[in-house]
């Protein structure tokens, strides 16, 4: 388990949203933001692609909440270049707004603690990253379940909150409801008002 622990930084290759190769500093190109790195396991494959264009078309509400969104898997920069450059329609992702990197030498699964007993590549792995560079949250779905986008942005909202005004979410906490305070009668006042609803 990562979360807590301050995410070191990597370099790698990427494609950027201009199909560019570049090299790709974590520290460098993620200064003063959140970040989601959530890593796929191969391009050109089935939930992998309705993945990233879920994450694309919310491309603005990411940016809303200062996170740079950041995608990895263990192809290659070119067939990276060359999924990006396949139409949506022949299951290709088109021209995505965020950079994804390229993996293939597996040093960032070693990082993150990704690897598996099992695969030689990733499971579907959220990693959340504040912007004091501490690792806040972490999740990791099997093959065949593809991730909740809107979630993903719930817990940012999360974090934000609790940087903002100090307060922590309880259960099923969204931007709409009230946080507590670390306190025994913060919590029972909330329980008294909110235990049927939550």
């Amino acid at each position: 388990m990562l979360v807590t622990c301050k995410t070191p930084n990597f370099i790698t290759k990427a494609i950027n949203k201009y199909n560019e190769i570049i090299d790709f500093n974590l520290y460098k190109n993620t200064k003063n933001k959140n970040i989601l790195l959530f890593f796929w396991p191969l391009d050109f494959t089935y939930i992998c692609p309705s993945e990233i264009l879920a994450i694309n078309n919310r491309y603005n509400k990411f940016k809303k909440r200062n996170t740079k969104i950041i995608g990895i898997s263990i192809d290659s920069i070119y067939t990276h270049l060359a999924w990006k450059k396949t139409p949506i329609n022949k299951g290709g992702i088109g021209s995505i707004k965020f950079n994804i990197l390229s993996d293939i030498e597996k040093k960032i699964q070693k990082i993150y603690k990704l690897k598996n007993k099992n695969l030689s590549i990733y499971l579907r792995t959220t990693i959340i990253i504040d912007c004091n560079k501490i690792i806040r949250y972490q999740s990791t779905n099997d093959l065949q379940i593809g991730r909740n986008i809107d979630e993903i942005l719930r817990i940012i909202d999360a974090i934000n909150f609790n940087k903002e005004t100090k307060m922590i979410c309880p259960a099923q906490w969204n931007k709409k409801k009230e946080g507590i305070k670390e306190t025994h009668k913060s919590i029972c006042n909330f329980l008294k008002k909110n235990y049927k609803k939550i």
